[in-house]
């Protein structure tokens, strides 16, 4: 669990600190809200000790001609930052390794961001640092992608200045404990001012940092409102992953995922093709709340990382979330593709959509939550829930009497589709049930979870006690 540890310097005084240190010295790069990183530390005094370079390349051209275009055409994207990166440290180490390379800790910092009105555009940006830990040692970089939320263009430039900063200062300060790194990130910043939505480390010196917690701890603190892992074990952002894309939405616990799930999953795809049968395949991603990550109350980190690796075993990319409603997720994911989207939920959290209690801190209940999930291009694909004496769908569901009328409208607008009937289905086997077959060393559960999951828990002993 990170600590709640508070940092009192200010943004101008870690600048201070950094430019009083002669082993730290490198160059800045930044495209697109002024040199406002490099800002600070020449209004810190003492800059030239810690400074080598600042620089800013507007001009498209002038920017192509030095770190080459981009296959997408963007400027604002990852691989644009990397290559501002690779550039501006090689130099370093092309003009003053031999000179001073024996007793300085080179740095290189880039941003690539954009600003404006937020009416009228996304201020959103990447920001980078790559850097030494000792003189002549093997560089290692921290990436993050960022979105200014304040109203202001001097206000979005005043906040990216300081998450710089408070970058550069943690790469040589925090980065030997991974506890102390988010909160350092975001020191000297309001709530709400900022979103941390990715961060990844890389190298020799942060290897002791596992990017997937990391990215988890954006989300436990509300600096990011998902995170997306790949099949490959990489993290991307949520726009990254789903932008301008049909999407089916998996949500559960899966601890561990089963037979059931992916038979969930394929009866929702066969579904989504019947109900857009003029759309290309959909992006499938499985789901899962912070709240679907605790257990007995607290957070296992161990068990996280064992749910994310048998679903990313089956190539499908997995979502943590911070959003427990489905109409906010919902609306979360309408920021970046406006396709249809299909969420696959077992028929037993018709319960918990149809109950008023959920939506007393709306001025509008229930209805204002309906309305807000169901927009003719999303639906509910409802899987049978099936046990010995009892099988719960859509079509025998009974919500509250006083809500009938508002749950036939929906059914009649064929917003809620099952995805089987009772017999086509077998009986639900919950994950937790699979669980405690695998920590009491029974070998029946090897039938109920896919070959490849299966494999895996075997050989890297997931899930065990």
């Amino acid at each position: 669990m990170i600590s709640e540890q508070k940092f009192t310097r200010t943004t101008t005084g870690k600048a201070l600190e950094l430019n009083q240190n002669p082993a730290i010295y490198g160059a800045f790069a930044e495209i697109g809200a002024g040199q406002e990183v490099a800002r600070f530390f020449f209004q810190a005094g003492q800059a030239s000790q810690t400074i080598a370079k600042t620089m800013s390349a507007y001009d498209m051209i002038y920017s192509d001609e030095i770190y080459g275009k981009e296959a997408s055409g963007r400027y604002v994207c990852e691989s644009r930052l990397i290559k501002m990166l690779d550039k501006e440290y090689s130099l370093l180490q092309k003009r003053l390794d031999k000179s001073r390379g024996d007793k300085t800790t080179f740095f290189a910092f880039a941003d690539t961001v954009t600003t404006g009105d937020m009416a009228k555009r996304h201020c959103h940006g990447w920001i980078g640092v790559r850097f030494q830990t000792k003189p002549k040692g093997q560089p290692n970089d921290i990436i993050m992608h960022v979105q200014m939320m304040d109203k202001y263009r001097l206000q979005q430039q005043e906040t990216l200045g300081v998450v710089g900063v408070n970058l550069v200062y943690t790469a040589f300060h925090h980065i030997q404990n991974h506890e102390r790194i988010i909160p350092a990130l975001v020191d000297n910043i309001k709530e709400g001012q900022v979103i941390i939505d990715m961060i990844r480390f890389t190298g020799p010196d942060v290897a002791h940092i596992n990017n997937h917690l990391m990215n988890l701890e954006l989300v436990r603190r509300h600096l990011a409102e998902a995170v997306v892992f790949t099949p490959d074990q990489n993290i991307i952002t949520v726009a990254d992953a789903v932008y301008g894309k049909p999407l089916i939405v998996e949500r559960g616990s899966f601890r561990p995922v089963t037979n059931a799930h992916l038979d969930l999953l394929q009866k929702g795809i066969q579904q989504f093709h019947l109900s857009f049968p003029k759309e290309k395949d959909p992006l499938i991603l499985f789901e899962m709340t912070m709240n679907a990550l605790q257990v007995q109350g607290k957070f296992d980190e161990r068990d996280f990382l064992n749910r994310v690796r048998a679903l990313t075993s089956l190539g499908y990319p997995v979502m943590v979330s911070s959003h427990f409603r489905f109409f906010t997720l919902k609306r979360y994911l309408r920021q970046y593709t406006k396709e249809p989207i299909g969420l696959i939920i077992g028929a037993k959290l018709l319960e918990r959509i149809f109950d008023e209690k959920h939506y007393q801190d709306l001025e509008g209940g229930i209805i204002e939550a309906l309305s807000k999930l169901f927009d003719g291009k999303t639906l509910l694909y409802v899987y049978p829930t099936k046990s010995a004496d009892s099988c719960l769908t859509a079509r025998s569901f009974h919500p509250d009497p006083k809500l009938k009328h508002i749950f036939r409208h929906y059914q009649e607008l064929d917003s809620m589709v099952d995805l089987a009937s009772c017999e086509q289905v077998d009986e639900f086997v919950h994950s937790d049930r699979i669980l405690d077959m695998i920590e009491n060393g029974n070998f029946e559960w090897e039938r109920l979870v896919p070959a490849s999951v299966r494999d895996l828990i075997q050989k890297e002993k997931l899930f065990q006690r």
